[in-house]
């Protein structure tokens, strides 16, 4: 399988990638990000409300591969759609990663009464060329449905949470339908299936981990991941997964280990709200 896919605006974008969710601290995140590029990785995944776009855009600077060649990830916080700050807030996580652009914007939630607006702003900045695309995180079908009713832009990707203990099977056909990219955020589920008796024999099996199981599942599913690690050896293993095939048999059991397990959470902002 390859390593890359190609998004519905014919972007490229890698099917691994790091994830920074919360890694605030300077030095930690920063490391982290070299660490991944070091071994391999070409996708960083941040946002705003994670206070360490800065360190990233260090990292980035100091890592020697061309910008032309890295695929940055950044997202737009449910304050700044409030406040219909979103053209503002674009350019200050700009200034933070210390680029010209982005290759991905996200809008990192689908704030009632705010989202639809949010996406005509990101449309603006998509044909401005300072994001080469432009997506969403954490939406359902029905927020989907509502973009699709006010706007000839399709989101290129949909970050979700997906793992083999989450495995939201209908709003990830509904997405491969119209074209949408699914990206899993906590792949490894904060490592609450490490130690299913499913994964460690499968695990045994392919001579692999448990964590790597669950990664190569969702890219054999078509499907981007972006684990989240400091440690570099975690990183390098992580990323170890484009040179074995788990067999169709095997993808299929994995496949009834779900229990929609959200290891995430709705911000605190939002719990109160029908969204």
């Amino acid at each position: 399988m390859k390593e890359t896919v190609f998004l519905n605006n014919d972007r490229e974008m890698p099917l691994l990638g790091l994830g920074v969710y919360k890694l605030p601290d300077d030095v930690q995140a920063e490391a982290a990000v070299t660490s991944a590029i070091s071994a391999g990785y070409r996708m960083i995944d941040t946002a705003s409300v994670y206070k360490n776009e800065e360190s990233v855009g260090r990292a980035i600077a100091k890592c020697g591969v061309p910008r032309k060649d890295l695929f940055i990830i950044s997202k737009i916080w449910n304050n700044a759609q409030r406040l219909g700050d979103v053209q503002g807030a674009f350019s200050r996580s700009l200034d933070r990663l210390k680029v010209s652009y982005v290759d991905l914007y996200l809008i990192h939630w689908p704030v009632p009464g705010c989202y639809l607006s949010t996406w005509k702003e990101l449309e603006s900045i998509l044909e401005s060329g300072r994001a080469l695309s432009i997506g969403v995180s954490n939406f359902d079908i029905r927020h989907l449905e509502e973009l699709r009713k006010i706007s000839g832009v399709i989101p290129a990707v949909n970050q979700i949470e997906c793992h083999p203990l989450c495995y939201p099977a209908e709003l990830i056909e509904y997405c491969k339908a119209f074209g949408i990219q699914v990206q899993a955020y906590a792949p490894l589920a904060r490592g609450a299936y490490f130690d299913n008796d499913v994964m460690c024999v499968l695990g045994t099996k392919y001579a692999r981990t448990p964590a790597q199981i669950g990664l190569r599942w969702a890219i054999q599913k078509g499907i981007s991941v972006i684990p989240k690690s400091i440690n570099p050896e975690r990183i390098r293993s992580n990323g170890n997964i484009f040179d074995f095939n788990i067999e169709d048999e095997d993808m299929a059991i994995i496949d009834t280990l779900n229990e929609d397990l959200h290891t995430s959470h709705v911000p605190e902002d939002l719990r109160d709200i029908q969204f």
